[in-house]
């Protein structure tokens, strides 16, 4: 039913076959141009949307991709995140493209991820940070054959990348998005310590720009069609800025943007905050409605030891402004995430 419900929202259609048709349907006269993938966006915020993506926009990614990374003809890229969602699709389809294998793990289990990278068996990985803060509490410490992890999704923690830093792992933040078929900026071998909080300069034939209210806009190749706004450009909803050196920062989704006493205070600059405590496994932030400040700073946490609400707060006022600080400290067993790992911010603000 639930397949049902997408195809309908897509505008696709499902046509029941007999499996004993001895002519089934194949994807070899699929023009360039032509709609090949149907994806749908994280709904982190809200209902997730369709996308259309052909395999022009496939093969544009790819190759952006291999701009950046290279690729080597014994390269093995491990898969563990869900194939529903583009960067786990993505890898198969660079993979296809370049002729290298693919180390698909069926689910996520941190302690079989870091066992394919400690033996060799896997040089490129693409992870999402709650996935590599699992896999260092699984006794990650070494590179193994590793070549560059990806590493996206959301802001990384500065502890985080301090740690991979420390233990040799190729850690590169990136962004990118469903309807861009996945990555458009992403830093290179060397940049990420000294570019901490950057997800690295736009990829070949990727065109970015900042419009009104510091939206991130795209343009290029791997770009969906039907996600174009009329003036040329993708809107991203995200909010971000390029920096001289033409490197982008991203700010967190526009959405996200809490407003407090008329002060407007980033999600993700509260959520590095806290998750630079020791005692703080996992983090999230958004506002909760206030008759005093209309919207006050909430902070949901996964403690990995025992800290009083008092600590947190003054931890966040060394790093933060004053009108920056939690009001209100949550605490969780886990945060809500969809399977791409991303914070599901409609579940925490309901």
């Amino acid at each position: 039913m639930q397949l049902l419900h997408a195809c309908a929202r897509a505008g696709a259609v499902l046509v029941p076959r007999d499996p004993r048709d001895s002519d089934p349907p194949t994807g070899g006269d699929v023009a360039a141009g032509d709609g090949d993938t149907i994806l749908f966006t994280s709904g982190t915020t809200g209902t997730p949307q369709p996308v259309v993506l052909t395999r022009a926009n496939h093969e544009a990614s790819a190759i952006a991709s291999a701009w950046n990374l290279g690729v080597a003809p014994d390269d093995r890229w491990l898969c563990v995140l869900p194939l529903h969602h583009v960067g786990g699709l993505a890898i198969l389809w660079r993979s296809v493209i370049y002729g290298t294998t693919v180390v698909l793990h069926e689910r996520f289990d941190p302690e079989t991820a870091v066992a394919a990278i400690a033996s060799g068996e896997v040089t490129l990985a693409s992870l999402v940070p709650t996935m590599l803060r699992r896999m260092r509490a699984a006794g990650m410490s070494a590179p193994g054959e590793l070549r560059a992890i990806l590493l996206g999704g959301g802001p990384v923690p500065r502890d985080l990348l301090e740690w991979a830093v420390a233990v040799g792992l190729p850690v590169l933040q990136t962004y990118g998005m469903t309807e861009t078929a996945s990555q458009i900026a992403t830093l290179r071998a060397g940049e990420a310590v000294a570019h901490h909080g950057s997800a690295g300069r736009p990829l070949l034939g990727v065109e970015l720009a900042i419009g009104d209210g510091r939206e991130i806009l795209v343009r290029g190749p791997m770009v969906a069609t039907g996600a174009v706004e009329d003036d040329g450009w993708l809107h991203t909803g995200d909010a971000g800025h390029l920096d001289e050196d033409g490197f982008l920062h991203v700010e967190g989704r526009i959405d996200d943007v809490i407003v407090t006493g008329g002060e407007n205070v980033g999600a993700a600059e509260v959520e590095d905050a806290l998750l630079s405590h020791p005692a703080v496994a996992d983090a999230a932030v958004a506002g909760r409605p206030d008759t005093e400040w209309g919207e006050a700073v909430t902070a949901w946490v996964v403690l990995a030891t025992h800290v009083p609400d008092g600590e947190l707060a003054a931890h966040c006022r060394r790093l933060l402004a004053a009108f920056k600080v939690p009001k209100a400290f949550v605490r969780v067993d886990e945060l809500p995430r969809n399977a791409a790992g991303k914070v599901v911010r409609a579940r925490l603000r309901a």
